[in-house]
């Protein structure tokens, strides 16, 4: 069974989310994340292997539901991308579900 403390760091291969402290790292070195940058991350890590859906994603992190076409999610991933992967084909952590949304392995 988790400690509590484990269920308040969430993780994906080097990268570690505190809830607690609000603070990410990746191979220990903390990344300066936005607030929504942080809680694309813990939405993403919190639904670890489901497909999340911009509208989805815009309802728990806005707080409002769009219909139609929005950019907001993309522009914020992409951000997030830009700080959490390298340029290494790899590593990759968010993965793009054309047509849909977005997840995390």
């Amino acid at each position: 069974m988790n400690s509590p403390r484990e269920e308040e760091i969430l993780t994906v291969k080097d990268i570690k989310l505190d809830l607690i402290k609000h603070e990410a790292t990746k191979n220990g070195n903390k990344l300066d994340l936005t607030l929504k940058e942080f809680d694309l991350l813990k939405i993403l890590l919190q639904n670890k292997g489901k497909v999340l859906s911009r509208n989805f994603l815009l309802d728990k992190i806005w707080g409002y539901e769009f219909y139609g076409e929005t950019r907001t999610v993309d522009v914020h991933i992409r951000y997030l991308r830009k700080k959490i992967e390298s340029s290494d084909i790899n590593e990759k952590y968010i993965e793009t579900i054309r047509g849909i949304g977005y997840k995390i392995e």
